[in-house]
């Protein structure tokens, strides 16, 4: 089950439709190259967060969700990964949380700490991608890039900075590469 967060708050309109670009390759090989119980939910988020599809196979509506995104207001993160942490009843296997996002949260009611107890309570797996839109570290949201990256790492995944929309394309390649790769350890206690 793989939830899929698109920030379109105004911070994001300068760039928003190279991430929907990205989002609309990674929908089908996502679903094409695996397991035929792989779903995908989408979500946006600006100051609020909207579920645009519920967990669904069918390509076709979700690039059809993807197709008059706009950017605007303020950014609500931890308020969307709350939800999108919630998998629902039916759903077995592993949870992913996909957030394209260029870091920040300015307005969310839920915490940092609400978001990854959130996570961790559902086993989900987040992979942030920070799509940045200053260079360098001034006028960047370098807090809350951080934040982000302590909430990939408490839940097992990894954070990607693309520098160009080759390198955000890849890392959806390099996401659906850790999807399809997993093992389990064990041990016999005494």
């Amino acid at each position: 089950s793989v939830a899929i967060l698109i920030d379109t708050s105004g911070s994001t309109q300068r760039d928003l439709h190279y991430e929907v670009g990205s989002v609309r390759r990674f929908i089908p090989a996502l679903l094409g190259a695996g397991n035929p119980d792989d779903a995908l939910a989408l979500f946006t988020f600006n100051f609020r967060t909207n579920l645009e599809l519920d967990y669904t196979r069918n390509a076709k509506r979700a690039q059809q969700a993807l197709r008059f995104l706009r950017g605007e207001g303020g950014t609500s993160l931890y308020d969307t990964i709350y939800p999108a942490a919630d998998t629902p009843p039916g759903r077995d296997g592993r949870h992913v949380i996909v957030a394209v996002t260029d870091g920040g949260d300015t307005t969310s009611y839920k915490r940092y700490d609400d978001a990854l107890a959130a996570a961790q309570r559902a086993d989900a797996v987040l992979y942030p991608i920070v799509v940045v839109p200053i260079p360098g570290e001034t006028g960047r949201n370098t807090g809350g890039e951080h934040a982000l990256e302590t909430l990939a790492k408490a839940t097992g995944g990894r954070i990607f900075y693309p520098e160009s929309f080759t390198q955000l394309d890849a890392a959806f390649a390099d996401i659906i590469s850790e999807l399809r790769t997993q093992y389990l350890l064990g041990f016999y206690p005494k």
